[in-house]
């Protein structure tokens, strides 16, 4: 296909189960493309959008195991701009939400809009998503906080006690290299950190979502002082519910009370 006029950017996200969590105007953008660039993990999902579109490649080739992944996001990154410079209709198809932990792709986003390129970003069902569905989490009722479990330690995040508490990609805290294998060197210093707030007892959830209609999402609860490896994987997020309740301020109540009053 020839090059437009002017290249465009427009991030996308497949969900979280195959083919199931794909959006109508995601599956358009994806069509449209004059090329498809992937960042999910899964064969299956790759191969499914390689039929929506066949000019579909993956970025997943720059990660070289044992080094930094900020490298292989800088390379991706830069693929991604090469094909908008060069006047291509540009999708970026991420698992999930492509907001939500996609680094490359929000990188190259910023400069494509520096430089002035058309910019879109379609949202799709995050690990997030399903993670409320399949807990019964309704964060509107106490709160929700969420932190990336590597910086949460390392920027020495205070949580809030009365509200839920989200800590993503567990599975390799304290550990930026790229590598199929579950690495959680910092998963003890990451549960120190959370006993400082939270009793030894608090029971915890460590979850991941299932990528296949039909099965069930791994959902194992553990006390917090004996959360370790073995309990977590690759995709692990650990869901840490409300300690206390959070209690009303009644003069507040009582004045907002009086205001509606007749």
């Amino acid at each position: 296909m020839a090059p437009a006029e002017r290249g465009s950017l427009t991030l996308v996200g497949t969900g979280i189960q195959l083919a199931a969590h794909l959006t109508v105007e995601v599956r358009d953008a994806i069509e449209r493309a004059d090329v498809v660039l992937c960042l999910v993990a899964d064969p299956a999902t790759h191969a499914s959008i390689a039929r929506m579109n066949p000019r579909t490649r993956s970025l997943l080739g720059h990660y070289e195991s044992g080094r930094p992944r900020v490298r292989a996001y800088a390379a991706m990154s830069d693929e991604i701009l090469r094909h908008v410079r060069a006047g291509l209709q540009v999708c970026v198809a991420a698992y999930g939400h492509p907001s939500v932990f996609v680094t490359p792709s929000r990188d190259a986003l910023r400069s494509a809009r520096e430089e002035g390129y058309p910019t879109r970003v379609l949202p799709g069902i995050s690990a997030e998503d399903c993670l409320l569905a399949d807990l019964d989490v309704d964060p509107a009722e106490n709160g929700c906080q969420s932190y990336d479990a590597t910086r949460f330690v390392l920027n020495g995040c205070r949580p809030n006690r009365s509200a839920a508490l989200i800590l993503w990609q567990i599975g390799t805290v304290g550990d930026d290299r790229a590598s199929a294998e579950v690495q959680p060197t910092g998963l003890p210093r990451l549960v120190e950190r959370l006993l400082e707030t939270y009793p030894r007892d608090h029971v915890v959830t460590v979850y991941e979502a299932s990528p296949y209609p039909g099965f069930r999402p791994l959902i194992r609860r553990v006390r917090l002082a004996e959360l370790d490896a073995g309990d977590v994987t690759a995709l692990s997020t650990l869901y840490v519910p409300p300690a206390c309740p959070n209690e009303p301020n009644a003069a507040l109540i009582e004045e907002f009370n009086r205001s509606v009053r007749p």
